[in-house]
């Protein structure tokens, strides 16, 4: 049989996840800098801890586990009389009572539900885990993929939601990628609801949120389907055309949507963010968009969204307000805001740009090259001197040709090769070779540590 994995998965080798661990690290170091500290929750959440928080579209995506124990005859019979219902998307129990998690925010309000009492308020936590979807395998869309999410718990105030936009701009300034963060509010899209009757937010939000995929007839067309009529699609179409500059648009959708509570307070908001962000730097890479729809069910304020640019893909980040997310599992009223990183788009956009450090692929700093027994455990001992002073350091296992042992550490990307023959014993010497450039030279054993001590710099 020849080996595979699914569909939407992958194997990840040494290079990559160096270069992963090097995104993980700069969005780990941020969050700590803006005082979140870390939380991890399971892979698999109880069914009913995730169904209906994603609406319609997201609960198809959930990964559902099958109860142990089928094996049973009579429990195998039980599957076959429910599968048309778990195909339908509906839950029996008898046959699943437990998912992969679909994101990281949902799990937070789990917690948060289980452990407010315990908690310092607001609670501020960052958490970094895989997350799984049962969706179509695509370019930069994969069905288990790492999410890095940021989360406030406990608060209304708006300077949480200016944060969550510096540290977008900050993640991506260490990680030298050129982005664009979009920042729209769920209100604004309730009061369209309102002011073109459409009765159903969600309707309206779903169609909107597919515009970049499918233009906006066929966004017109799906609110058809829904039941809008062609004054109330004209109206979104209104809505969706709004171009200019932050203070055009804001104007623009004072004129469509100020007149409406819900209307007035998203504009107020977003000029309280915009007016922050504008004090501490420029606006050039923040922008409003009011098609920025973020399906998601439970979004009720601020929403985001970040896109790489220069590159063809999807989101590499986005979040939102959701000001009554615990009161799913009977703790009302607690207000929230967080974002998310997604991982993995963010590694084939740093991958295609070619913007990940040159010195990122290299593990081992250097190799004792293996001439004998003797000679071995020479070279042997001064690695684990060299190791001991915080120097990566190999010995090749075997006293193979030096032609080999020379392609083993260019194929690992390894700066130096240390010669230490007898001669060299004899004179308690050693030859170094940088494989960078080719130049050789003579060390006292000695004077090895400190040797690459004064170096370290220039290949770790």
């Amino acid at each position: 049989m020849k080996p595979s994995i699914p569909q939407g998965t992958r194997d990840f080798d040494a290079s990559t996840m160096r270069k992963r661990k090097f995104i993980l690290d700069n969005i780990r170091t941020v969050f700590e800098l803006y005082g979140f500290e870390p939380l991890e929750t399971p892979a698999f959440e109880n069914l009913d801890t995730l169904t209906g928080k994603y609406g319609d579209e997201g609960d198809k995506l959930i990964f559902k586990i099958l109860n142990n124990g089928l094996d049973n005859p009579a429990k195998e019979n039980e599957v076959r009389k429910s599968f048309d219902s778990i195909l339908a998307g509906k839950n029996d129990k008898g046959i699943t009572e437990r998912a992969l998690r679909y994101d990281l925010t949902i799990p937070f309000a789990r917690y948060v539900a289980m452990n407010f009492g315990k908690l310092t308020v607001p609670f501020k936590r960052y958490q970094m885990q895989p997350v799984w979807r049962a969706d179509r395998p695509q370019k930069g869309r994969y069905r288990e993929f790492y999410q890095c999410d940021a989360d406030v718990a406990g608060s209304r105030s708006l300077l949480s939601d200016v944060e969550f936009v510096n540290i977008y701009r900050a993640v991506f300034k260490r990680l030298k990628m050129e982005v664009e963060i979009k920042i729209n509010s769920r209100k604004l899209l309730s009061a369209l609801a309102q002011v073109c009757n459409a009765g159903d937010l969600t309707s309206v939000t779903v169609a909107i949120d597919k515009l970049d995929k499918i233009g906006i007839d066929k966004v017109a067309d799906e609110l058809k389907t829904n039941g809008l009529d062609d004054t109330q699609i004209a109206t979104i179409r209104g809505y969706l055309a709004i171009s200019g500059n932050n203070e055009e648009k804001l104007n623009s959708i004072e004129t469509i949507l100020g007149k409406t509570d819900d209307g007035k307070k998203g504009i107020e908001e977003l000029r309280f963010i915009l007016s922050y962000i504008n004090s501490a730097s420029d606006l050039k890479n923040v922008s409003l968009d009011f098609t920025l729809a973020r399906g998601l069910n439970y979004y009720t304020g601020i929403i985001y969204e970040v896109k790489a640019c220069g590159v063809e893909m999807g989101s590499i980040g986005g979040g939102g307000r959701y000001d009554d997310l615990t009161g799913l599992f009977g703790l009302p009223n607690i207000p929230g805001v967080g974002i998310s990183f997604g991982v993995d788009r963010i590694y084939d956009v740093m991958d295609e740009l070619n913007l990940f450090p040159g010195n990122i692929k290299q593990a081992t700093s250097v190799l004792f090259m293996n001439l004998g027994e003797e000679e071995s455990r020479v070279a042997f001992r001064e690695m684990q001197l060299l190791r001991e002073a915080g120097i990566s350091a190999e010995l090749f296992y075997e006293a193979a040709k030096l032609d080999k042992q020379f392609k083993y550490a260019t194929k690992k990307n390894i700066s130096f090769a240390i010669i230490i023959g007898s001669e060299e014993i004899k004179e308690q010497i050693s030859v170094i070779k940088n494989l960078n450039t080719g130049q050789q030279e003579e060390i006292p054993l000695i004077k090895l540590c400190s040797y690459f001590a004064e170096r370290v710099h220039t290949f770790q």
